[in-house]
């Protein structure tokens, strides 16, 4: 594993976050790891999981917007 800090998940887009939860779960699937390793790994799994449900939550509020706001307009228009 790279020597990246954990700071930089909190700036990484959905898309990288995701893609890279998906390469450590599929590195820790093989069980080639040590498990020093494997530990590192996961940690930094937990950190990409909840940086990508921040990103669903936050697309899911603003999704709840608009469908409010939409409501709003089509209820001022009866």
């Amino acid at each position: 594993m790279s020597d990246n800090t954990h700071a930089d998940i909190e700036s990484m887009p959905y898309e990288e976050a995701r893609d890279e939860l998906i390469g450590i779960v599929q590195r820790l699937e093989t069980g080639n790891e040590t498990l020093e390793n494997s530990l590192a790994l996961w940690e930094r799994g937990e950190l990409l999981a909840q940086r990508c449900q921040q990103w669903l939550d936050g697309a899911r509020t603003r999704l709840e917007k608009v469908r409010a706001h939409t409501e709003q307009l089509n209820n001022d228009e009866e």
